[in-house]
């Protein structure tokens, strides 16, 4: 069975004032729908990572192939229809919360599911929205939820999702782990998740990908990689917050 996405061989330069790359030599395979937790310290390039899986920022060297067509031979706007990348920091367009969800039918020509979306507001707790307010008007929390559900009007094979409850409070911050988790399983999507709560990674990945001294360090199953992590600085990384509790 063919991967349904591959990693291969990546690199990305740091800008002209550093020396050295970001990162280098980060590959890995993913043979079946999962969600798997993108860890590591600040600086290490994760978002930078996602933001190449969907072909937002430029591979120069290496490639990535999703069911084995390479990213390279494929139309940008295609490969984001299929592998989408939700941002921490996310983007409303101009107009109104319901202008802002149709952009993406608009944009890759399909039907706008209306029923989706009247499904998913009060699922991600966003049901009290007037979808005529305009959506500059909307707080981060709120951006980031009507930006995730913009990304699954798509259906996408492959979701990156970077640091997308960071602004939440608890109950929202749960409310679209159950969403995720349970899109995950109904719809097969595969999900790269930059986290940086650990317990959300223990608690919903099947994987950790974990990236260190400039490179993917550990690709390894969940529970093997919190109850023995290969590295030290692995190690470290999962004392850290436990420590920082504790103080």
């Amino acid at each position: 069975m063919k991967p349904i996405l591959q990693l291969q061989q990546l690199r990305k330069n740091r800008n002209s004032l550093e020396s050295g790359p970001l990162f280098a030599n980060v590959s890995a395979d993913i043979a079946e729908p999962a969600i798997i937790a993108l860890l590591g310290v600040s600086g290490q390039g994760k978002s930078t990572l996602l933001r190449m899986l969907a072909a937002l920022d430029n591979i120069y060297e290496g490639d990535v192939r999703l069911h084995n067509v390479s990213q390279r031979e494929t139309d940008p706007r295609s490969w984001r229809m299929k592998v989408c990348y939700v941002a921490q920091q996310s983007v409303m367009l101009h107009g109104s919360i319901e202008q802002n969800l149709k952009t993406v039918s608009q944009l890759h020509r399909i039907p706008y599911d209306v029923k989706l979306v009247q499904h998913l507001l009060p699922r991600l707790g966003l049901d009290h929205l007037d979808m005529g307010k305009n959506a500059d008007q909307l707080s981060g929390g709120e951006k980031q939820r009507v930006s995730l559900l913009r990304s699954l009007l798509l259906h996408p094979e492959v979701l990156l999702l970077d640091e997308i409850t960071a602004s939440l409070d608890r109950g929202s911050k749960e409310m679209v782990e159950q969403v995720l988790e349970e899109w995950h399983h109904q719809e097969g999507t595969t999900m790269i998740w930059v986290t940086h709560d650990i317990v959300q990674a223990r608690q919903m990945s099947k994987t950790v990908w974990f990236m260190g001294e400039g490179t993917l360090l550990e690709n390894s199953a969940t529970a093997s990689f919190f109850e023995q992590p290969a590295t030290e600085l692995a190690r470290n990384y999962i004392q850290a917050p436990v420590q920082k509790e504790q103080t």
